[in-house]
């Protein structure tokens, strides 16, 4: 199975975080359900997958759409605490959220995020390509993609893709050698 980790970085290299006075850009929340509906599916952690759908970051139009972006994808949550969450299904592991996506049928794996999810991914080798939204905008104390949290390691990739998005927002898509 081919995975995919999507994330936003910040334009100095932060993973990038939201906040009211700086919400996710359009294009990037618009490119991620592009990305989600063309997997059939998408891996997520339990805290961003508690931000995603509260009502207070969710348009009206969205809460009463059933047909909203993400009908009909599968939704993986990874969490080591909760053992259930209606409509989704919850893994403890990278490992088992991979193995459950594949034994659905599914051919690519998208990885949705927070942070701690995308890490985990990374420092098992498990992530194929990256797709990274560049946001126009600088952070201070931000959080990093890390492929070793402990030591100084690297990994070459190579770029397959990069186009803009709009609002000053650049994609790029790299392959990483498993």
């Amino acid at each position: 199975m081919k995975t995919t980790l999507w994330a936003t970085l910040t334009a100095n290299g932060n993973y990038a975080q939201s906040s009211p006075a700086n919400p996710p850009k359009k294009e990037a929340l618009e490119d991620f359900a592009a990305q989600a509906k063309a997997a059939g599916n998408f891996i997520v952690g339990r805290k961003t997958f508690q931000e995603m759908s509260d009502p207070s970051r969710v348009s009206q139009e969205e809460q009463v759409n059933t047909e909203g972006p993400f009908a009909g994808i599968d939704i993986v949550v990874l969490s080591k605490n909760i053992e259930q969450i209606p409509g989704v299904t919850v893994v403890k592991s990278p490992q088992k959220a991979i193995s459950y996506l594949s034994q659905k049928g599914h051919q690519t794996a998208l990885i949705g995020g927070g942070a701690d999810i995308h890490n985990s991914f990374l420092e098992q080798g498990l992530v194929d390509e990256v797709i990274f939204n560049v946001a126009p905008v600088f952070e201070g104390k931000g959080l990093n993609l890390l492929i070793d949290k402990d030591n100084y390691r690297f990994k070459a990739v190579r770029l397959l893709d990069c186009k803009p998005l709009g609002s000053d927002i650049v994609q790029l898509r790299y392959a990483i050698d498993r």
